[in-house]
């Protein structure tokens, strides 16, 4: 059972690195990538847990990237932790969060919801901020059911409460994790609305791999995907994208899975990337 797609108190999920892999262990994943957004601060822990646990660990990220002016969001998979730039970046972005989400509270605020810096700050605790830390307070207050709910009303794009974010190129996105000696695959292409030339042109930039079997994708929207990624050369994979019941309520880890096959293709490609 293996599960490339998975977030951890490093960003914006729910458990620790520790408790994401004995969770994983305990549904049965034998390979599980921890994939957190815009860093790679979990990653030491989830190797040490992943050791005790028995369960091969994929060092991955999980960058916010675009490409013609849409948000596409790009795994790596088999990236070097340790790799310089990834640590540049990651410096770069606490910034740019931290900012952007000033930003969103002040604009909470506006719309008559008293929210606090120091409430989100407590959510995110040592991690980047994201915007599900908002969303959880917000629920807790009382003011949304969900952070689904959250995410509708005030925190999607184009909601009252969204603001502009820091743009990272698409094709740079994949340079930065080829740099780093991973592998470049688009997450959830269904939820980002990705057509097939978005994916012609990430193709173009260096694409490995395309996530056609996410959690959220049902048969017909997996099969469209299945059929670029053929058309495209790209290695098929799955992941439950877990960050927690609070956050993304009925996902587990293992909940959507990688074929052995593909996985192999995948691991193959990174290698490629190493000696190059």
């Amino acid at each position: 059972m293996i599960d490339l797609h998975s977030h951890t108190t490093a960003s914006d999920g729910q458990h620790s690195p520790a408790e994401l892999l004995a969770l994983a262990a305990s549904a049965g994943v034998t390979a599980l990538a921890v994939t957190d957004h815009d860093t790679v601060a979990g990653l030491r822990e989830a190797a040490e847990a992943a050791r005790a646990h028995g369960v091969e660990l994929v060092p991955g990220i999980e960058l916010s990237a675009f490409v013609l002016k849409r948000e596409v969001h790009i795994l790596g998979h088999f990236v070097r932790p340790d790799f310089p730039e990834l640590a540049s970046y990651e410096a770069r972005l606490r910034v740019e969060r931290e900012q952007r989400m000033e930003r969103m509270v002040e604009q909470m605020r506006k719309l008559g919801f008293p929210v606090r810096m120091e409430e989100v700050r407590a959510k995110a605790g040592n991690a980047q901020f994201g915007r599900p830390h908002l969303a959880r307070v917000l629920v807790e207050r009382g003011w949304c059911l969900d952070v689904k709910e959250a995410f509708d009303r005030f925190l999607g794009s184009g909601k009252a409460a969204w603001t502009e974010r820091f743009k990272l190129d698409g094709g740079e996105a994949i340079r930065l994790i080829h740099r780093a000696g991973g592998t470049a695959t688009v997450a959830h292409p269904g939820s980002s609305k990705l057509e097939r030339y978005d994916i012609l042109l990430l193709a173009r930039e260096g694409l490995d791999g395309l996530e056609a079997l996410h959690s959220d994708h049902n048969p017909s929207v997996q099969e469209k995907y299945l059929k670029f990624a053929k058309e495209f050369d790209l290695v098929p994979t799955g992941g439950s994208d877990f960050h927690g019941e609070q956050v993304t309520p009925g996902k587990r880890p293992g909940g959507s899975t990688t074929p052995p096959e593909n996985f192999a293709k995948l691991r193959a490609r990174a290698v490629g990337q190493v000696a190059a």
